[in-house]
């Protein structure tokens, strides 16, 4: 397991990095603005979490936040310059808002498409863009304060980066459509009770000490066995039981191999930790 902290990633002007330990720890870095989403956080997410995942630099990554609040949602800067796409013939300008919402939707998709488990860590508000973001991460905890709102109805849109895709395979339908249609605040209590959130913490650092110790067991894991496992997860949610059952064959037909294997067993009968060789980096 990476044991150092890794010094090649790069700076970010709405995030904070830290790679130690096989677990990279994204924080969401303006907290006198409620983490609101500005433009430049849409482009630094997606190339953030690929960079980890492209380096092969990391085996789980934990997504918190500084400040009061987890996010406050998609900065008011952004709705400002989708103002300027509201110009010009009709159907140039919506096949121009359409690419930019797909764009942004793609800063999300990024969270689902690595080979890495994302975890979410959330104190206060997590509204409307930070519910989208939270939606595409593999599992969630907040602190007793937390709550989520889809506050796009109330600012008279729909939601459209990813809420109303995901949620419904995270939480009852009817549920999804109340939280949907009224935009009211889902607080943690009732997160937990309906399998939103894994866990509720007193406060945050109470969390992110949680929330690290879960990172750490999955970073003691073959790194090949957790990416197989998230990417049979991710496609089982949206085919057929037998379509997946197809596709886990052919994944191990060529994925199963015995190194991990011999390695784990060997590592359980002498009490000691596994070594697992990390996945390759990607290249271009």
């Amino acid at each position: 397991m990476l044991e150092n902290t890794i010094s090649n990633t790069p700076t970010y002007s709405t995030l904070k990095v830290e790679i130690k330990n096989a677990i990279a720890h994204i924080q969401l870095n303006r907290p006198d603005s409620l983490n609101s989403m500005i433009t430049a956080f849409w482009k630094e997410l997606p190339e953030c979490v690929r960079h980890i995942d492209a380096e092969a630099s990391a085996r789980v990554i934990i997504i918190s936040s500084l400040g009061k609040h987890f996010s406050a949602g998609m900065d008011l800067s952004v709705f400002a310059n989708m103002g300027s796409s509201f110009e010009g013939e009709p159907a140039r300008r919506a096949e121009r808002s359409r690419r930019m919402v797909l764009a942004l939707q793609d800063s999300f998709n990024a969270l689902e498409e690595i080979r890495i488990p994302v975890l979410a860590a959330v104190q206060g508000g997590a509204i409307g863009g930070a519910v989208d973001m939270i939606c595409a991460c593999d599992s969630r905890y907040c602190t007793e304060d937390a709550f989520f709102t889809i506050k796009e109805t109330q600012l008279g849109m729909t939601a459209d980066v990813g809420t109303l895709q995901r949620l419904p395979h995270l939480l009852a339908h009817g549920l999804v459509r109340e939280l949907t249609y009224t935009g009211r605040k889902m607080k943690s209590d009732e997160a937990l009770r309906h399998g939103f959130v894994n866990q509720v913490f007193s406060d945050q650092e109470q969390m992110l000490e949680g929330v690290f110790a879960i990172a750490q067991q999955i970073a003691m894991n073959s790194p090949m066995a957790v990416a197989g496992s998230k990417e049979m997860l991710n496609y089982t949610r949206d085919h057929s039981v037998q379509d997946s059952l197809n596709y886990m064959a052919t994944w191990q037909s060529g994925m199963l191999q015995l190194p991990d294997v011999h390695e784990a067993m060997a590592a359980g009968q002498e009490k000691r930790l596994p070594q697992f060789e990390e996945l390759h980096p990607k290249t271009d």
